[in-house]
């Protein structure tokens, strides 16, 4: 190992990349950014540099070729790349970490006005319809045979529906809040919460997991469960989740359906 270079998780999705096939770091950056975006968001700056750290770790090769009039560095996985990536593949996942700007507005919205709630409401679910249309395009890519790496398309399309899904339950979550509010109060801090999705949500639970939700005595909402659950729409914020970035060979929606929501 090289004195102050380590592998991150990016590290892994690079080497990943180079495994597909050599790219330029300028191919590397725009491919990653086109494909892994909405799950793997990074600076481009740090894209950048991220080729240079495994050439200087011996997980890729650096070799300058001539584009036309123009030199650039190509790099390509080596045998010792693949088998750290292996390591890393057979290694315990991190569970997903959402991050999203919208819900947290949704979140705190009782200290702004009702038409700044809708206003990201409507945010949320015109963000659900592009991804929904840039998943169709992809998964319709797939169907004609005009996809890049095909061979991939299996995978991809697992992928594909899981940010397929996401999308979708954003859009739906994002109706589902905007007719709720439809009966709230002016002063939002007096609205009431919606008993049959904290109903929903509770049923949710798992039998070991159903015994410990609050009883008669303990209000749902003193229990945490109505917290961020029941104000930020427990029918699935988690919809939400897809950093920002569009997607090219690496999510293709349902393939069963390639038009699919992109019509709606």
């Amino acid at each position: 190992m090289v004195r102050g270079q380590t592998t991150t998780t990016t590290s892994f999705a690079m080497l990943g990349m180079l495994a597909v096939q050599p790219w330029s770091s300028y191919e590397l950056t725009t491919q990653i950014r086109r494909s892994l975006a909405r799950f793997w968001p990074r600076a481009a700056s740090k894209l950048y540099e991220e080729p240079r750290k495994l050439v200087a770790l011996g997980l890729a090769t650096a070799q300058p070729r001539l584009h036309g009039r123009r030199r650039r560095t190509v790099y390509t996985i080596t045998p010792a790349g693949r088998q750290v990536l292996a390591r890393w593949l057979a290694e315990p996942a991190a569970p997903p970490v959402l991050e999203s700007e919208q819900l947290l507005k949704v979140f705190l919205a009782d200290h702004g006005t009702r038409a700044d709630l809708l206003a990201t409401l409507a945010a949320a679910r015109s963000w659900a319809r592009e991804m929904a249309a840039l998943d169709g395009q992809i998964a319709a890519g797939y169907l004609s045979g005009e996809a890049p790496f095909p061979h991939r398309a299996a995978l991809n399309t697992i992928v594909g529906r899981y940010l397929s899904d996401l999308s979708e339950v954003t859009e739906r979550w994002a109706d589902w809040a905007t007719s709720v509010m439809q009966s709230w109060p002016q002063d939002m801090a007096l609205a009431e919460p919606d008993r049959d999705t904290l109903r929903l949500v509770a049923g949710r639970a798992g039998p070991t997991d159903r015994a410990d939700l609050p009883g008669p005595a303990d209000p749902v909402g003193s229990a945490g469960l109505a917290g961020p659950i029941g104000s930020a729409g427990p029918a699935g914020p988690i919809g939400s989740a897809g950093p920002a970035g569009p997607i090219d060979s690496a999510g293709p929606a349902d393939l069963s359906d390639p038009a699919g929501r992109a019509d709606r």
